[in-house]
């Protein structure tokens, strides 16, 4: 299966968009959902069928339909409508006409409902294969809203970072493909010679001493002191005549011709500059 193939959209059963229009109009009436305005949106599983994601069930399935409003707003749950509240709700989009949660937060909103584990890992995969978001978003969603203590949405999350790693990997080996860019060595580590490990790189081009590493850290972790790693490899590698060049997944997706761009800058300034130190390469 190819990662990197968007979901088809597939059309929502009329049936399905009523029944949340009803259940809204329903709310509305009974004080639970303001009449005017965007601040309450649709979230949970039902927007994720709104986004059109295959694992997640058609409206007309799903027992009750998450509504996101600002936390100010003295709202009540009332029958097949629960209301979710937050200080801050994020910008809603319009799908169908009617305001529904961007993705990542329609997804922790709807984990926060799921125990099976199974369920969970199928919406997370579909979110970040279907190009819908990108792993990092999810996770800090899930640790926002605290449920990355929870045993299931943990494996999920792994498998969830696991499978967003892969496809940033396919990114860049279809980027130097797509734009003719010398092939590199994949995947490799580098060492002084009888001297220490200077780090891991996803591609290294020893001819000209560029290298490109992916910027996937996991939102699980301490955000400043890996960067400081990063930073410190980065310093160490330049001092000795290393270009390295950064990318993220999310440059990689939505500028893939800008980065193939900073890298064939990278290769051909390497005429320019003093020559690299000698290093040893490995695979990693």
């Amino acid at each position: 299966m190819n990662h990197n193939t968007p979901i088809s959209p597939r059309p929502l059963p009329r049936s399905g968009d009523d029944r949340l229009r009803e259940a809204l109009h329903h709310a509305r009436r009974r004080g639970s959902v303001p009449e005017q305005g965007p601040e309450a949106m649709i979230t949970g599983l039902a927007a994720l069928a709104l986004h059109r994601f295959a694992s997640a069930p058609p409206p007309a399935m799903v027992d009750r339909i998450d509504v996101l409003v600002p936390r100010i707003r003295r709202l009540r749950s009332t029958g097949q409508v629960r209301v979710v509240r937050e200080a801050e709700p994020p910008e809603p989009v319009q799908i169908d006409g009617m305001p529904v949660a961007p993705v990542s937060r329609a997804l922790a909103d709807a984990v926060d409902t799921l125990t099976d584990a199974g369920v969970v890992r199928r919406l997370l995969t579909e979110a970040v294969r279907g190009g819908h978001c990108e792993p990092g978003a999810v996770v800090r969603e899930l640790n926002r809203a605290r449920l990355l203590s929870r045993p299931h949405v943990v494996d999920a999350v792994d498998s969830l970072l696991a499978e967003g790693r892969a496809i940033a990997e396919d990114r860049l080996y279809e980027m130097v493909r797509s734009f003719a860019l010398p092939d590199p060595l994949w995947n490799v580590d580098l060492r002084l010679a009888g001297g220490p490990h200077l780090g891991g790189l996803d591609a290294y081009w020893p001819d000209q001493a560029v290298a490109v590493e992916l910027d996937t850290r996991s939102p699980r972790q301490d955000d400043d002191a890996l960067w400081s790693e990063y930073t410190r490899k980065r310093e160490v590698l330049e001092r000795l005549g290393i270009t390295v060049v950064h990318i993220t997944p999310r440059k990689l997706r939505d500028a893939m011709e800008q980065q193939a761009t900073v890298v064939r800058t990278a290769l051909m300034a390497a005429t320019d500059r003093d020559p690299a130190a000698y290093v040893v390469v490995l695979p990693r």
